[in-house]
């Protein structure tokens, strides 16, 4: 578990954890509207030495961005229950970082090896949980834990 009191401190923790990414990693965001999942979206671009502004990709669905790693930055609040409105292959299974803001409302089978983020409104900021699926997640969740 850790805890940010601001802005700037949940952007330099998204930059700690992009900074540790892989090709074929896929991360869940989770959380309540304004909770900062697209905050901490900028700061793991960061962390894949993405220079592109990060806009929250909830009317285009998925927005990628190039930079270390290829990011695909999704937003499935809109697609409900219908993962097939998308091609998730595309993004799951390929040569980049996969962030998938509202991921929890996907089947989770569709995912073998994830970390979930659920980020939390707390009265001192930010409380951001993670969850480990699978063998490289647990290494990620390690990884953090000592960066």
């Amino acid at each position: 578990m850790f805890y940010t009191h601001n802005e700037s401190e949940l952007i330099a923790l998204g930059a700690k954890l992009g900074r540790l990414l892989k090709a074929g990693d896929v991360l869940i965001l989770s959380g309540d509207l304004g909770a900062g999942k697209t905050t901490f979206t900028k700061g793991l671009a960061k962390g894949l030495a993405i220079e592109q502004m990060i806009k929250s990709p909830t009317y285009t669905i998925v927005r990628e961005y190039q930079g270390r790693l290829p990011l695909f930055h999704l937003d499935v609040y809109r697609i409900g229950n219908d993962p097939d409105s998308i091609d998730l292959d595309d993004f799951l299974y390929g040569d980049g970082v996969t962030v998938i803001e509202w991921g929890e409302l996907l089947d989770q089978s569709l995912f073998s090896d994830v970390v979930t983020i659920e980020l939390r409104i707390v009265p001192e900021g930010r409380q951001l949980t993670l969850r480990a699926q699978g063998a490289r997640a647990q290494q990620l969740c390690e990884d953090i834990k000592h960066a």
